[in-house]
C-alpha cells in the first residue's frame, strides 16, 4: 500500500467519522426533546386522584393479608424491619416539614414524624416485653 491510498483511506474514515458523529448528535437531540416532551407522564403528575386512591387502597389490603400471614416465628424480625421502615419515614417526614411556609407538606411531614415516632417506640417497648419473657426469673 502507498502513502496515496493510506491518506486516501483516512479521508473517507474522517468523513465517516463526521457522519456518524452528526448522526450522533441528532440522535441525541431527538431523544432529549423526546425525554422532555414524556416528562410530565414519566414523573406522575399527570396522574390522577382515582388512580393514586386505587393504587392506595391495593396496598392496604396487599398489606393486611401480608401481615396476617406472618407465622409467629418471623413476628420479630418482621417488626425490626418495620420500625427500619419507620426510620426512613421520619427522615422523609422531617425533609417535608423542613420548609419554611406553613403549607399541606409541612403539616403532613410532621404527621408523618408523629406516627413513625410512635411506631419506633411502641416496637422497642413491645420488643423489650418479649425479651423479657424469655429471662428466668430471680427467686
Amino acid at each position: 500500500m502507498d502513502a496515496a491510498t493510506l491518506a486516501d483511506q483516512a479521508s473517507q474514515l474522517a468523513t465517516g467519522a463526521a457522519q456518524l458523529s452528526e448522526a450522533a448528535e441528532k440522535l441525541a437531540q431527538q431523544s432529549t426533546e423526546l425525554i422532555v416532551a414524556q416528562a410530565p407522564a414519566l414523573t406522575g403528575t399527570g396522574s390522577s386522584f382515582i388512580s393514586l386512591f386505587i393504587i392506595f387502597v391495593m396496598a392496604c389490603f396487599v398489606g393486611y393479608y401480608v401481615v396476617w400471614s406472618v407465622t409467629p416465628a418471623l413476628h420479630s424480625p418482621l417488626m425490626g424491619v418495620t420500625n427500619a421502615i419507620s426510620s426512613v419515614i421520619i427522615v422523609g417526614g422531617l425533609l417535608a416539614a423542613g420548609p419554611v411556609a406553613m403549607d399541606f407538606s409541612k403539616v403532613m411531614g410532621f404527621l408523618a414524624v408523629t406516627l413513625a415516632s410512635v411506631n419506633i417506640f411502641g416496637g422497642f417497648i413491645v420488643t423489650q416485653r418479649m425479651l423479657a419473657m424469655f429471662k428466668k426469673k430471680k427467686k
